[in-house]
């Protein structure tokens, strides 16, 4: 299954890690869905119920748009059929946050949206499992495996947009990025964190009384690869390369039996262990992210994704440092709660233990 995951890229660095090449040949960026960038929020702990990044061909809400083109839009993860009669999907007596890949065709709330063509690429940094043990759970962070190097710009600072602390100068503005795409030229290659892109299909819901539509998702899963099933017996279906993301988001040349054929147990993934911290769902910030030694509890030896792992966290630009708890208080204002989680411990892990505090 696939519960928990982490997206903390800010709007605009996900579109450029999501930058793909047309049928020409055209190296090109996806656009938000107008509005959708600012209804996204990066975190480091997101659960079901909560908004995430999804992309998906344009074509779904513009039906003369280019064959080939992508966007970006914000989805809520937790499909409600577009039929749901309900007022509220809060009010749904199922989970729909995962979907088994071996009878997503017998089950309604899928079956329609697949046969649809109504599949997206959901994407995260990576996604949580949690191994069963004698005492308790352990959880595991899982992902894609980075490069760490000079390809990535961690070994030059003069260089690198990761260790460059004015944004503006380090990422391309989402507003100078369109620039580049109307005038025709390329976006520059994205060398930060490779995000995870997992099959999945939505919906769109209309409340019976009336109001904005409602967009959701459910991820799909698969049976776990031999290097996870140590963890747990199911991961999500993760799209390999922009060629299998192409062919799922391309529902018109690819039609829904072609692309079920996607839906593989793939052994690529790699992971680490991190602190029961995250298993609080409220708990949002990089220590959900840290890896531990399970016999020291201390940090281990870093590995070469670890070490881009930490190197991107504590020098991205200042944008995912401010969104430390905005969707938690999000989801505290649904479970009617009233708690407020500080900042501090966040900027203090950012800034490590050899930097003072800064004050505003």
């Amino acid at each position: 299954m696939c519960g928990r995951t982490a997206c903390t890229l800010a709007p605009d660095e996900v579109s450029r890690a999501c930058s793909y090449r047309d049928r020409g040949g055209r190296r090109r960026q996806p656009r938000w869905k107008d509005g959708d960038a600012d209804k996204y929020q990066p975190s480091y702990n997101k659960s079901p119920q909560s908004m995430g990044p999804v992309l998906l061909s344009q074509r779904h809400f513009d039906k003369n748009a280019p064959v080939d083109e992508c966007v970006l839009t914000t989805m809520r993860w937790g499909l409600v059929p577009s039929w749901f009669k309900g007022n509220d999907p809060s009010e749904m007596h199922y989970s729909t946050s995962n979907c088994r890949s071996e009878n997503i065709l017998e089950k309604k709330s899928y079956k329609d949206p697949l046969l649809n063509g109504q599949r997206c690429v959901i994407l995260a940094d990576g996604f949580y499992e949690w191994r069963k043990q004698e005492k308790g759970k352990q959880p595991f962070f899982i992902y894609f495996p980075q490069t760490a190097g000079k390809k990535e710009g961690l070994d030059d600072p003069t260089t690198s947009a990761l260790n460059n602390e004015n944004s503006k100068t380090a990422c391309l503005s989402e507003e100078a990025s369109r620039d580049l795409i109307e005038e025709g030229e390329t976006p520059g290659e994205w060398t930060g964190w490779k995000l995870l892109t997992m099959a999945g299909v939505f919906d769109c819901w209309t409340p019976p009384a009336g109001g904005e539509p409602l967009y959701t998702y459910s991820v799909i899963t698969v049976n776990a690869s031999p290097n996870l099933q140590s963890i747990h017996d199911r991961m999500p279906a993760i799209l390999e390369g922009e060629e299998e993301v192409r062919r799922w988001l391309d529902f018109g040349k690819v039609k829904s039996l072609d692309a079920i054929k996607l839906l593989q147990s793939k052994d690529i993934l790699t992971f680490h262990p991190v602190s029961s911290f995250v298993s609080n769902s409220r708990n949002n910030s990089p220590e959900c992210l840290q890896p531990v030694d399970l016999n020291s509890k201390k940090e281990p030896k870093p590995t070469a994704s670890t070490k881009m792992m930490k190197s991107w966290l504590t020098t991205a630009p200042s944008k995912r440092k401010e969104t430390d708890t905005r969707e938690s208080q999000e989801e505290d204002k649904r479970k009617a709660k009233t708690q407020r989680k500080s900042a501090g411990p966040l900027q203090q892990w950012l800034q490590g233990p050899n930097k003072k505090q800064k004050t505003k």
